[in-house]
């Protein structure tokens, strides 16, 4: 995605919202003020992930990769995420309130597993072996899940996951 249509996508995102106080305040505090306190991003979900998510039974959001990729490293407490259905519309917002990065190896897949799969909704024994020859794990606690009247973004790539703006380097050095 290139710039115009990240920015679109937030301002887009930030309507949606407009008439939810606690939303507007928050977006206008820490993602609108320059410089931004948080990131925001754009994630990507397929069903049945997407219904677990919108409805709130999914609270731990994963994604897994083989290199350092996004949101890998790039993701922190307190970041907006717009959540997009895949090969559909935006259809909702959330908030992180928890991070978890693992560089993987079987016992801490299998920790992942113990201690977030219910949390994550996975079910399925073929989840887990798909991931089996990932090297990298982010998990996300996420809250404040919040449909919003769909819109349509213009993404072309594959990426499940796009930094969209990402929060002041600034403001990292003094929050560490």
């Amino acid at each position: 995605m290139h710039r115009v249509m990240k920015q679109f996508a937030l301002e887009q995102g930030r309507r949606a919202v407009a008439d939810d106080k606690q939303w507007a305040e928050y977006l206008d505090e820490n993602l609108f003020r320059p410089p931004p306190a948080v990131s925001a991003h754009l994630g990507v979900f397929v069903e049945p992930f997407l219904g677990y998510v919108l409805d709130g039974t999914k609270t731990i959001e994963s994604r897994f990769s083989l290199n350092q990729c996004d949101p890998f490293g790039s993701v922190s407490k307190g970041d907006i995420v717009l959540v997009k259905e895949a090969a559909g519309p935006v259809v909702g917002l959330c908030r992180v309130s928890t991070v978890w990065s693992y560089v993987l190896d079987p016992e801490s897949l299998n920790q992942i597993r113990s201690l977030f799969g219910s949390a994550m909704r996975v079910e399925s024994e073929s989840f887990w072996a798909e991931r089996t020859d990932a090297a990298f794990a982010t998990l996300m606690q996420i809250d404040h899940v919040t449909r919003i009247q769909p819109f349509t973004i213009e993404k072309k790539d594959r990426r499940g996951w796009v930094v969209l703006r990402r929060r002041s380097k600034q403001l990292m050095l003094w929050e560490e």
